[in-house]
């Protein structure tokens, strides 16, 4: 994947993310996506409140990480970073 490809990738994962991020927001925290590697795996992270949150990553699992790879199957996996 070219430079190109993956910034139109993650341009594309943001927008997704972006749908549930005012939920995240709403409890103090956020997510961020960190970037898209060559292999097409998302690695995605947690900022403030979520960030060591005990809920985090079955949040992580059961939301984030279904949400991208549904409404963008192109990936291959997504990763939570932290």
């Amino acid at each position: 994947m070219n430079r190109a490809e993956r910034t139109k990738w993650e341009e594309k994962a943001n927008e997704i993310l972006d749908k549930i991020r005012p939920y995240i927001q709403h409890d103090g925290g956020d997510c961020e996506l960190l970037g898209i590697d060559e292999e097409g795996i998302a690695y995605v992270t947690f900022l403030g409140a979520c960030a060591g949150c005990m809920m985090a990553g079955e949040d992580f699992s059961t939301g984030i990480r279904l949400l991208l790879l549904d409404e963008f199957p192109e990936l291959k996996e997504v990763v939570l970073v932290g």
